[in-house]
């Protein structure tokens, strides 16, 4: 009975790990999202459907997680985790370069979504006190799932992720003062609740500037005394004490625990030990993150779902559009991009964790009655659930809608040849290094790239980039392809490559085409279609990882140039007859035979 007991003791993690290791792969095979697909088991495991099941098939209890609390504190952990690799990614300084978002957009975004709210609400039959904190918890978004989706997509550095990041930053500072209002509005209300609002927030000032003081005065010293050690064990128990260390020295001033640890990788990032810390720490956080997600599920209250279907998710898609057309309207007074309102609109539209400690303190303090708890908190859930959903959507919307009003005025100029020698299609990280190339030689071009936040981003520093899609012949026409000596399309998408190609040759027959293909069957493809040159991209890191062995072998520089530029002129001609397909993959044979050889 004991050994039995000691077995199911450990019930919680294996339920965890199993989901982390066999669900979530399964559901990515089926492309759905991680966050989504914890959430999904989340409400299959918990007391609603599993633990109803489990009463008639008492064996099914052995899959069920029934307390909630057992695996809360976890939970927590990995909302903590993420915002400290989320500090890491930044710095002080670009936290600083967002407080005009963070306290403007962000103070305009919840104090409007809690009137907004809070009115409806109260015209709906709930009392004042109960419509102020509800409005109050509603204007709040959910931190972990809405960061963990821009940090996996790449965009936090967008417009979109930093609108995003800064309400969400000004949302985290604002639940103290939420959490110490609620009791002056319950029955056990206690006086002077203003002044102790005001005495919270200064201690939890000097409670931030205690954690900046320790950290910049001992973060260094420590992590270089342990890395002397040489000891990737006790790197990691260091990583692990500077977290939970500065999570729980804010929860002492009053803060929540993901907000110290965001200070503390905004300290972490300014010392060179940033990186080695990120990645020990990531497989914590995605963990940990998970099991947040799973938590979130089983608190769903699905009975009261299937009871009042209608009314539940016409509340909760009311919630995402209310607070939606909220978020564009006031950004639209910071003079933010409406692509980039929309996506953050719909990202920050559903609810978040905050409002379930806000419905349980309030609760507590009488405030709130359980049943508008519930209510509140089911809706929140099931809004929670579809953000991963709200961020396709705003992908789709704003490629659908029309997004000149995006662009500064100047960007939204007719490009003018003006001695064009160069049109570079395609503005990212190869079209960036093509066009920088191009001004060290004093060669004139033009950019095209249909990304709206890059084209805005390039004018600002004076590029002359321009808005539009380069399938379009007028567009190139307008761009001065009659006259320039040469394009560079340099567009990830092998499809758009092609046409762009097939296009700028019929346009000009004596042009030069240079593209960047994704392979070396892609690259016979566009000389097929009338490219002068086709860089594949995985010939040419083959070609630069083989000159690199060769020079780091002894061979001299010279002839290990000579004989990449040999072998990169061998390829080229084979690439540019189709009928020699043969040729080209046993060329690409040799080559790769080669590069290992010598390593």
């Amino acid at each position: 009975m004991a050994a039995a007991a000691d077995i199911f003791a450990y019930k919680e993690a294996l339920i965890i790990l199993g989901t982390a290791g066999v669900v979530i792969p399964l559901f990515s095979r089926m492309r759905i999202n991680p966050i989504l697909g914890f959430l999904i088991v989340g409400a299959f495991i918990g007391p609603n459907v599993l633990g109803e099941l489990a009463k008639q098939f008492p064996w099914l209890s052995i899959f069920i997680i029934g307390e909630q609390e057992e695996i809360a504190q976890l939970a927590e952990l990995g909302v903590v985790f993420l915002l400290f690799i989320i500090g890491i990614e930044l710095s002080f300084e670009r936290v600083l370069s967002l407080r005009r978002l963070v306290l403007g957009f962000g103070a305009v975004q919840v104090i409007a979504s809690a009137i907004v709210i809070g009115y409806v609400v109260h015209l709906i039959g709930l009392s004042m006190t109960e419509a102020l904190i509800v409005g109050l918890a509603l204007s709040l978004s959910s931190t972990a799932i809405v960061i963990q989706l821009l940090s996996e997509q790449k965009r936090l550095g967008t417009q979109t992720g930093r609108a995003s990041f800064a309400i969400l930053l000004f949302q985290d500072l604002a639940v103290v003062p939420i959490l110490l209002l609620i009791p002056a509005l319950g029955t056990s209300g206690t006086e002077r609740v203003f002044g102790g609002i005001l005495m919270a927030l200064l201690q939890a000032a000097v409670t931030v500037l205690l954690i900046v003081i320790i950290g910049r005065l001992g973060l260094r010293p420590l992590l270089r005394l342990v890395a002397s050690t040489r000891s990737a064990d006790l790197f990691m128990a260091a990583s692990l004490l500077i977290i939970v260390g500065a999570a729980i020295l804010s929860t002492l001033g009053g803060l929540s625990m993901a907000l110290g640890a965001f200070v503390a990788g905004l300290l972490l990032a300014e010392t060179e030990y940033r990186r080695e810390v990120e990645a020990i720490i990531d497989p914590f956080k995605g963990i940990l993150l998970g099991t947040y997600f799973l938590l979130v599920g089983m608190g769903m209250n699905l009975k009261l779902l299937l009871s009042h279907p209608t009314a539940i998710i016409g509340f909760a898609v009311a919630l995402i559009l209310l607070k939606a057309a909220i978020i564009v309207g006031a950004g639209s007074l910071f003079q933010l991009p409406r692509a980039a309102l929309i996506r953050t609109g719909l990202l920050l539209g559903p609810g978040g964790e905050f409002v379930f400690v806000i419905m349980g303190a309030s609760v507590a303090a009488g405030a709130v009655s359980f049943s508008t708890s519930q209510n509140v908190t089911l809706i929140v859930s099931i809004t929670m659930v579809v953000i991963p959903l709200m961020s396709t959507l705003g992908d789709w919307l704003t490629s659908k809608l029309s997004v000149k009003a995006t662009l500064p005025a100047e960007a939204l100029a007719e490009p003018r040849e003006n001695g064009v020698r160069a049109i570079v299609v395609g503005y990212g990280r190869v079209g960036t290094l093509v066009a920088s190339m191009l001004e060290e030689h004093d060669m004139s071009y033009i950019g095209i790239e249909n990304n709206p936040d890059v084209v805005t981003r390039a004018r600002r520093q004076g590029k002359p980039v321009y808005y539009g899609d380069a399938t379009r012949p007028e567009l190139l026409r307008r761009s001065g392809i009659g006259k320039a000596t040469a394009i560079v399309v340099t567009m990830d998408s092998p499809a758009k490559v092609d046409q762009v190609v097939r296009i700028a040759r019929a346009e000009r027959a004596d042009l030069k085409i240079i593209a960047r293909a994704r392979d070396e069957d892609h690259a016979m493809e566009l000389y097929g279609a009338g490219a002068t040159e086709a860089v594949p991209e995985t010939t040419e890191a083959s070609l630069q990882l083989g000159e690199a062995v060769l020079v780091d072998l002894g061979v001299p520089m010279g002839l290990a140039i000579a004989a990449v530029h040999e072998r990169r002129d061998s390829l080229r001609r084979l690439l540019g007859r189709p009928d020699r397909r043969r040729e080209v993959g046993l060329a690409r044979d040799r080559l790769k035979r080669l590069t290992k050889e010598k390593s």
